[in-house]
């Protein structure tokens, strides 16, 4: 167990600092805790085997002894009269049962809590699985999704491993956990189609912890307040049915009942014309409007939906070898570059990254990864934004030369200075990690952006992808409906801003929420101080 216990520390210094709330948005991290929950498993089988052989040997005992105390009750004059059974029974209950209440008194389970008190530190917390729900519940929106489809672990995109599919499935109690973590929120579209799920497996014959009696009064008060009242009647009926006792359903029932009678007589119809014996789908109810003007075109966007790229525009789009305007270091094995879009234009650059250099940049990246930032337009400080849900870190050329080839690589093909580029920025995706649509550049209403930096705005982005993604994870364009999936060893690169400085408001972006796989990426945001002679300005104030 000493042994196990020092491994498990070692096992623990690959950790950075642990914080809370924040391990799910990264895959990378997220994998540390898989070998944890295996230590964990070796340890608890080691105090199984150490409880089995306490027990043998207790039963062993007892065993023994039965057999001896039968013998000894039928006639304890006789067998006191052999002597040496008479010092045994001395030296049995001086010195041999004292040995057996220490062996029952040993607590093999100590090993384990000691296990368990060091990881627990790096243990996910409620926040976390709570942004772990969330998630799923994101990708349920964005790739239309219902709930059976998590529920039985058919997503799109997995891959076979081995001959064996990384599958999931979620129990009822998993569903009925999902749609209350929703309720709760007062998130009641989804608490509706998690609390279905759950109903529907359980009507199917699933065992479950969860009462059938508060799956219904979950699922029929949300209803209600999705406006189906005569569903929400229907299901509170149920519930009343199996629980008449239901310290709310009877209230509940008589409440909806009225509502809906009252509704009836103003319309003038009858009960029987709204009677809808559909199940609850995925499009049964009309999922609420949020803060973003362009969801469903970015949304549509990430399914692969209402890309642009019509036959016209594909014409105009070619493939060439980049020099870099004759580069020494690109004369000889020049870029393979291939243009995504025409306006505004954006490439893609082929074999940026070798697969050496994508493992050392994650190897280096790993430890400093931390909750992804954004810049707050009105203070230019960096804080945590609910719609960037990512780990980052940032890497300089004097980390590793391979930070500082492939620095020196960026400016040879783009042609432009990195001296006053922010650093290399490294990103992991966690469970359904995504950044919804923003702009890299600041805006006129934001001028302080950059002030900091002192290097002006942010010119241009170069990204690296550093993994293939299995589905999901594209980076879309909704103002001209382009999307462009994640191939590994690849980069893309655009313009953020016209050659008069002006911003290219077309290029708002956004990494859709990761669907199935693990997303790395690292980029460059290339600013303007330093571009003057490389990249000068144009005639109009959008050349």
């Amino acid at each position: 167990m000493a042994a196990f216990l020092a491994l498990t520390l070692l096992t623990l210094s690959i950790f950075s600092s642990p914080t809370q709330a924040e391990i799910f948005t990264s895959i990378g991290q997220m994998t540390d805790l898989i070998f944890t929950e295996r230590e964990l498993v070796k340890s608890l089988k080691e105090y199984i085997e150490a409880e089995e052989l306490k027990l043998e040997a207790v039963k062993s005992w007892a065993n023994k002894l039965d057999t001896l105390t039968h013998a000894s009750t039928s006639d304890p004059e006789g067998f006191l009269a052999h002597p040496v059974n008479a010092y045994k029974l001395m030296k049995r209950l001086n010195t041999e049962w004292s040995e057996l209440e220490s062996l029952v008194l040993q607590d093999p389970s100590d090993g384990f809590i000691s296990n368990m008190s060091v990881h627990r530190q790096y243990f996910p917390d409620e926040e976390d699985e709570k942004g772990a729900a969330k998630a799923l519940m994101r990708l349920q929106d964005t790739y239309k999704l219902d709930s059976e489809s998590f529920s039985k672990g058919k997503l799109p995109g997995q891959r076979q491993h081995s001959g064996v599919r990384y599958n999931a499935l979620l129990t009822v109690d998993d569903c009925f956990d999902m749609g209350k973590l929703a309720y709760n929120e007062n998130d009641y579209y989804h608490a509706v189609l998690w609390m279905q799920q759950a109903l529907r497996q359980m009507d199917s014959g699933e065992d479950a912890k969860t009462p059938k009696a508060d799956i219904l009064d979950y699922l029929s008060y949300s209803v209600y307040q999705m406006g189906d009242l005569p569903r929400a009647i229907e299901l509170t009926r149920r519930l009343v049915a199996i629980d008449p006792s239901h310290q709310r359903a009877g209230g509940n029932l008589r409440y909806f009942e009225r509502m809906l009678s009252k509704e009836l007589r103003d319309m003038g119809r009858s009960q029987q014309e709204l009677t809808d014996e559909r199940p609850i789908q995925l499009d049964t109810y009309e999922r609420p409007k949020d803060y973003l003007p362009e969801r469903e075109v970015y949304e549509a966007l990430c399914r692969g939906e209402g890309v642009k790229l019509t036959v016209k525009r594909r014409s105009r789009l070619f493939c060439r070898y980049q020099d870099g305007n004759r580069n020494p270091r690109l004369l000889l094995k020049p870029m393979k570059e291939e243009d995504e879009w025409d306006s505004p234009h954006i490439v893609r650059f082929l074999e940026a990254l070798s697969d050496e250099e994508i493992e050392k940049i994650k190897e280096l990246a790993k430890p400093k990864l931390a909750r992804a930032t954004v810049r707050d337009p009105k203070t230019g400080i960096l804080t945590v934004a609910n719609y960037r849900v990512s780990k980052s870190a940032w890497l300089e050329g004097e980390d590793d030369p391979v930070i500082a080839r492939v620095n020196q690589r960026i400016e040879d093909i783009t042609g432009l200075t990195v001296d006053t580029a922010e650093l290399l920025q490294v990103a992991n995706y966690g469970v359904g990690g995504q950044y919804e649509p923003h702009y890299d550049f600041s805006r006129k209403d934001e001028p302080d952006a950059f002030k900091t930096l002192g290097t002006g705005n942010r010119v241009a982005t170069f990204l690296n992808y550093m993994s293939d993604v299995e589905a999901g994870g594209a980076t879309v364009f909704p103002d001209f409906g382009a999307a462009i999936w994640p191939r590994k060893g690849t980069a893309v690169f655009w313009y953020n801003l016209f050659k008069s400085g002006e911003g290219d408001y077309r290029t708002r972006h956004a990494a859709c929420p990761v669907l199935v796989g693990s997303k790395w990426v690292s980029n460059k945001w290339i600013h303007e101080r330093g571009q003057e002679f490389r990249r000068p300005c144009g005639l109009t104030e959008v050349d």
